[in-house]
């Protein structure tokens, strides 16, 4: 038997997905190693515990992580309740990493910093597939050491590598000197952070559903602290993916978050400055002013107090920067999923199933998966994470037929892509739902069952929509 064949299979990432893998990997009898840099498993999430998930338990737990937790006499919550990222945590994810099984191959407090190939730089090819990969992983007590490893399935995510505030993708000027009055992510102004933000000017930056839910938190604190201002700074004009399909999302609560959200800002509770690229960000008697772009030259927006970068996540490519990946030029992402979530073009997380053949690389036994396979796009699912788990651990077993048997339905969100433009420069209106036939090139369900019939049906025009570089007439996919 060869060095490698007996070797772990390193999953880099202890939140829902890479506990997922682990699962399926144990499941299969195939040795693993979870590495989880924070002092917990599913740190990420815990970062984000106040926020209230969109989709219900029954879409954000894994079939073999639930087979092995109810075998230590585990009890699923009620299916249709929707859990806040602590509850995730504290009645599935934590009990998961605490089986005897799963305790046995996860350690925390081990950062992978770097993976490369035993003797091998990204560049050498001779033999490159029969040497194992080494982890470069600093530890809790300041070392840092090399493991061997199989194979690899990268379920870091992206939480830790926020979006800047600049608009260009690089920090605006004047970004890193005002830091101590800027947060990423999503901040519990209710809770933990309420003293930063009560009482303040806030401008939230951002609009996709992280920047949703803090100004629906902003909102709420500002019923109970009057004084609280709140605005909201877009780059794009056209906010119907983060306003969402109301009635027609078929997660009701990801409906209702960009219903209320829009009640807000057309009753002036929330004042909206969209198509604003933000440049810079100063002082003006001790509080920020931000700079941005707008099609009327430079404007500026402030006085405020606090800002909230609410901007996305990318990928920390620094990490597998001696591996040989295949990414979407633009979006970071596994390359066969680019042209199926650019945010450019759809505003949902309708996928056509997909699994470890999408999500493997030129480097042999590299994975990546979670919302890390998804690069710079906001629409992932951690349902989609569960089925690229089970079939990547598929495909390390060597079980092509199960990793070739995709099984995805995602929940759709009533608002299948940016809609093209009437003849008076207004959206038109959105469409439907239902989930993507594997054949429709993320259409909606609706949209692909009229034009087999040659009917108009639910958004379904004449109109030429440029898909990346194809273009494809008629259109009136949504």
């Amino acid at each position: 038997m060869d060095l490698i064949d007996t070797l772990p299979v390193a999953v880099i990432g202890a939140g829902p997905v890479g506990l997922a893998a682990a699962a399926h990997l144990i499941r299969r009898g195939i040795p693993v190693k979870v590495y989880e840099a924070g002092a917990t498993v599913a740190a990420h999430v815990r970062d984000w515990g106040h926020v209230r998930l969109f989709s219900p338990w029954k879409y954000n737990t894994d079939e073999a992580a639930r087979a092995l937790l109810e075998t230590h006499g585990w009890r699923a919550p009620p299916g249709d309740a929707m859990p806040t990222g602590s509850e995730l945590f504290e009645a599935y994810l934590n009990p998961l990493a605490e089986t005897p099984e799963m305790a046995a191959v996860i350690e925390t407090r081990a950062r992978v910093e770097a993976i490369t190939r035993l003797g091998a730089d990204k560049v050498s090819s001779a033999g490159r597939q029969a040497r194992p990969f080494v982890l470069a992983v600093s530890t809790g007590d300041g070392t840092t050491r090399r493991d061997l490893a199989r194979a690899i399935v990268d379920a870091s995510g992206t939480w830790t590598s926020p979006n800047p505030l600049g608009a260009g993708g690089i920090p605006a000027e004047g970004e890193a000197e005002h830091a101590d009055h800027i947060a990423y992510g999503i901040p519990d102004v209710n809770g933990r952070d309420r003293g930063t933000y009560a009482g303040k000017a806030v401008l939230v930056v951002g609009a996709g559903h992280s920047a949703a839910n803090v100004l629906l938190d902003l909102a709420r604190l500002a019923e109970r602290e009057p004084r609280t201002t709140i605005l909201w700074a877009t780059r794009g004009a056209n906010l119907m993916r983060v306003y969402g399909g109301g009635r027609a999302d078929q997660l009701p609560a990801r409906g209702e978050l960009g219903a209320n959200l829009r009640t807000l800002v057309e009753s002036g509770r929330i004042a909206l400055v969209s198509g604003f690229g933000t440049t810079a960000v100063g002082s003006r008697d001790g509080r920020l002013v931000v700079s941005g772009e707008t099609q009327d030259g430079i404007r500026e927006i402030g006085p405020v107090d606090r800002i909230v970068a609410a901007t996305g996540q990318r990928p920390d490519l620094a990490l597998t920067r001696e591996l040989r990946l295949d990414l979407d030029p633009w979006l970071e992402s596994a390359k066969a999923l680019g042209p199926l979530i650019d945010p450019n073009l759809h505003s949902c997380g309708s996928v056509p199933p997909h699994g470890h053949r999408e999500l493997a690389h030129p480097e042999p036994g590299f994975y990546t998966v979670g919302i890390k396979s998804y690069g710079r796009a906001p629409t992932f699912l951690m349902l989609t994470g569960y089925e690229q788990a089970r079939s990547v651990a598929a495909a390390i077993a060597g079980d092509l037929a199960s990793a070739d048997d995709i099984h995805l339905v995602l929940p759709e969100t009533g608002v299948c892509s940016a809609p093209p433009a009437a003849s008076d420069g207004q959206p038109s209106s959105a469409c439907c739902g239902g989930p993507a036939p594997v054949d429709a090139d993320a259409c909606c369900a609706a949209d692909a069952d009229a034009k087999a019939r040659r009917g108009e049906g639910c958004g379904c025009g004449t109109a030429t929509v440029r898909v990346r570089e194809k273009v494809t007439e008629p259109a009136g996919c949504c």
